[in-house]
């Protein structure tokens, strides 16, 4: 997981995690609540220059962003159907596609852009006013684990499409989700593991 942080010296790396990470909140604040398509391209033409400001080609984001368009093979055509197949359906679903894209992209630029240490330290300084009360150490790492789970997830689901259409099981939901969950758990237990190898099993 750890793996997939890219080294730079961009102003984007430079920036705190902090920051970063307030950005990062605004910015999927602002897709959450776009309705307009014209608003949507804008913020996706943003993303493209946030990479290009940190130097990162989006398809390194592939891996992160490609398992996102199985899914939404599934619910763009869900959605188009709950409206009734309208046009103000493809609307909506073509909407709620472009949030999902652009917010996967801004997750897996933060990703890239930033160590695991460096979300640590940032959790540590925002809980560090309620140390008497909370783990601050404990909940960073909780969340650094979190963020870099996502694309392990990402990757796992990716696989488990193509071992399934290799058997020529392209129709079965069983087959999707079964492998998923097993290969989740594993990887969980596995991460589980290592952090009481580490001592963190308490």
């Amino acid at each position: 997981m750890i793996g997939l942080y890219r080294p730079g010296t961009s102003l984007v790396h430079r920036a705190p995690a902090l920051l970063k990470l307030v950005v990062l909140a605004v910015l999927m604040v602002l897709v959450g609540v776009v309705a307009d398509p014209v608003l949507l391209a804008g913020e996706f033409a943003l993303v493209l220059a946030l990479y290009a400001l940190a130097g990162i080609p989006p398809l390194a984001a592939w891996p992160q962003i490609g398992p996102i368009l199985w899914i939404l093979v599934f619910a763009v055509p869900v959605q188009v159907l709950v409206a009734g197949g309208s046009a103000d359906g493809w609307t909506t679903a073509g909407l709620m596609a472009g949030r999902l894209l652009v917010a996967v992209a801004l997750a897996a630029l933060f990703t890239l852009s930033t160590t695991v240490t460096a979300v640590l330290e940032a959790f540590q300084l925002i809980l560090r006013p309620f140390r008497r009360w909370v783990d601050a150490d404990r909940v960073g790492l909780l969340v650094a684990l979190t963020i870099r789970c996502i694309p392990l997830v990402a990757e796992i689901v990716r696989e488990v499409l193509e071992a399934r259409r290799a058997r020529g099981a392209q129709a079965s939901v069983t087959a999707l989700a079964v492998p998923v969950l097993v290969r989740s758990l594993y990887a969980a237990d596995a991460i589980g593991e290592a952090l009481a190898a580490r001592g963190l099993d308490d």
